[in-house]
């Protein structure tokens, strides 16, 4: 998943296209993935349901809050845990996503600043 470099061009919109498709699905696996873990935590350590497991995970991991009460230790740790964990990889996600955004507007403010220097 390479950027281009300061020195070449800026890449046609048809590449970044695709290289925002790609990022996407990098940061759609990552939330997969974080979901699955919440998931299967929540419903080992609290024997939630299926359901409530997902909805308990997908909650704490975009940062809403917990809708249900842990009621063992170990679900409680496991809980804080997790949203320790949710609070970062949501971040991370977020800049993953946007990362070919971000590089693509400062890329071009470069192009135009060298080009009004010549």
């Amino acid at each position: 998943m390479k950027l281009e470099r300061r020195t070449q061009k800026v890449a046609p919109m048809p590449n970044f296209i695709w290289r925002m498709a790609r990022y996407g699905l990098f940061a759609m696996g990552l939330i997969g993935v974080s979901v699955l873990i919440g998931t299967l935590g929540y419903r080992y350590f609290d024997q939630l349901s299926w359901i409530d497991s997902f909805h308990m995970a997908c909650m704490i991991l975009t940062g809403m809050g917990p809708v249900a009460e842990m009621n063992s230790n170990a679900a409680k740790l496991f809980s804080s845990f997790y949203a320790l964990y949710s609070g970062v990889a949501f971040l991370s996600i977020t800049a993953v996503f946007f990362a070919p955004v971000i590089h693509r507007l400062l890329h071009i403010l470069r192009v135009e600043d060298e080009q009004a220097e010549r």
